[in-house]
């Protein structure tokens, strides 16, 4: 029997509390363009590049829904230069979760987004 799930990951959602605010937000911190008149609730696609996509999601559709930040990162952002993305974020002043690590030649660090939502920047 084949399956009819593929194995791939298709789409990440993080759970926000103001969607105009943090797709500009996530936005900046991934250098993107966004058109403000398209941010409608209650979700957003950031225009992220690769197959898996990036939605932002307020639920204002859906009023039994209780937000809670996500605490642990459950995905991380790619970046080519590490300490140049760590300078960019502290420069931004983004709230660093985690120092820099390295383990090898991966490197890696937490950051909060405006919800409190923790996000891993990673080298590899």
């Amino acid at each position: 029997m084949s399956l009819t799930i593929d194995s791939k990951i298709n789409n990440v959602f993080i759970h926000v509390s103001n969607l105009k605010y943090s797709a500009t937000w996530y936005a900046t911190l991934m250098g993107l363009t966004i058109n403000q008149e398209k941010i409608q609730s209650p979700v957003f696609n950031l225009p992220v590049t690769g197959e898996t996509g990036l939605t932002l999601d307020d639920h204002t559709k859906d009023p039994s829904f209780v937000f809670k930040p996500a605490s642990h990162a459950m995905f991380n952002l790619y970046t080519s230069d590490i300490d140049k993305a760590y300078q960019f974020v502290i420069s931004n002043d983004i709230k660093i979760v985690k120092e820099m690590e390295w383990v090898g030649d991966l490197a890696y660090f937490l950051i909060a987004d405006p919800d409190e939502n923790v996000l891993m920047l990673c080298n590899k």
